[in-house]
């Protein structure tokens, strides 16, 4: 079969990428609504859920984690400390050191939060039919395979 003198894979690849790309941004715009009714900054959100998650860790590890600088991240965990959704305490490892970790209020939240992003998220399917939603299903597969692979393109 040949490939039209239109298109190409690549500029293929480079469609899908910038519709995902958008639908992304759209898909996460709408469902920070939910995230405003719990009173908690995305960015305090998205710290608390590393440490729900992956578990306790190290300042620096999770400012690694986050893509921000070890000041920020003491800022974000300061104020998450503040209002009862993590607690510092000593690393098992090495007695000099602190780590920070989610509460159980901190991950009452969390699964509150996910909890409301999760029935928006389902009202806006519901009109779908059941070839639609297979379909992205199968399309949410390849996502997941997708993402599940290295930076470097290994798996």
């Amino acid at each position: 079969m040949a490939t039209s003198r239109r298109t190409s894979p690549a500029r293929d690849v480079d469609a899908v990428a910038d519709r995902l790309h958008s639908a992304a941004i759209h898909l996460l715009r709408r469902l920070r609504v939910e995230d405003e009714a719990l009173g908690i900054s995305a960015p305090r959100l998205s710290a608390l859920s590393v440490l729900v998650f992956v578990g306790p860790m190290r300042i620096g590890e999770l400012a690694h984690a986050e893509q921000v600088e070890p000041p920020t991240m003491t800022r974000l965990v300061d104020g998450l400390e503040r209002d009862g959704y993590v607690a510092r305490g000593p690393d098992p490892e090495d007695a000099r050191a602190v780590q920070v970790r989610a509460t159980a209020r901190g991950t009452r939240a969390l699964e509150r939060g996910r909890a409301m992003r999760l029935r928006a998220l389902a009202r806006t399917l519901e009109d779908l039919s059941p070839a639609e939603l297979a379909s992205l299903g199968d399309g949410i597969d390849i996502l997941e395979r997708v993402l599940a692979q290295r930076p470097d393109g290994a798996a």
